[in-house]
């Protein structure tokens, strides 16, 4: 029996996790919770030709150290990116074995609304892996067309400079946009407004088990 509270997040490509539920995480480790990342592509495939295979996997164990998380906390598969559909049944495969294995009292997932097929396969099949578990939507405003913010983390600066420091790791991913640090602040800044608090990030209440 586990005496800390297992947190699952699971991101379907490297990055999500933090820009989802960065400062959540930060919160999570701070209150002494066992938090696993779980990113199911390193984007070896989709990459620029110029970069090497594998930035995205160094990244991402720089990233989710920032934040707190052991590096035994860290699990990487790599399924091509935008084919996340054709290998649903081993990703389920996969989402069960960790269940058995962490047994987390609460799993991060993206929304199913999210328009990107990765994301709905994980948000698809971590609800078919995980029943009985609590499960959470978390937010990426630049993939989804609604958001309901039905559940809210109380978040610190000190959670949001974590989040961003964890994201500024993403070397190979600089030229996105909602990886500025400004727009991290922003959105944080927005949620926190909604509910009285200096900063904040919202989810969608996927199951609430009590």
């Amino acid at each position: 029996m586990q005496n800390k509270k297992q947190i699952l997040i699971l991101a379907p490509h490297t990055d999500d996790g933090e820009l989802g539920c960065g400062g959540s995480i930060a919160r999570f480790i701070e209150e002494g919770k066992d938090v696993h990342y779980v990113a199911f592509s390193i984007c070896t495939r989709s990459l620029p030709p110029h970069l090497a295979p594998d930035p995205l996997a160094k990244e991402v164990q720089v990233a989710t150290k920032l934040l707190g998380i052991p590096d035994s906390n860290l699990v990487l598969f790599d399924y091509d990116v935008r084919r996340f559909k054709e290998y649903r049944q081993d990703i389920l495969e996969e989402l069960i074995k960790l269940k058995q294995r962490i047994d987390p009292e609460i799993v991060f997932v993206p929304i199913a609304k999210d328009i990107h097929q990765d994301h709905q396969v994980i948000a698809e099949e971590g609800l078919r892996a995980f029943k009985n578990v609590s499960i959470l939507g978390y937010e990426l405003p630049w993939n989804n067309l609604s958001f309901n913010t039905q559940c809210f983390m109380k978040l610190q600066e000190g959670h949001i400079k974590k989040k961003i420091d964890a994201l500024n790791a993403y070397d190979s991913q600089k030229h996105r946009s909602y990886l500025n640090a400004d727009f991290i602040k922003s959105l944080a800044t927005v949620r926190g407004v909604q509910i009285n608090s200096s900063y904040a990030e919202a989810f969608e209440v996927v199951r609430w088990v009590v």
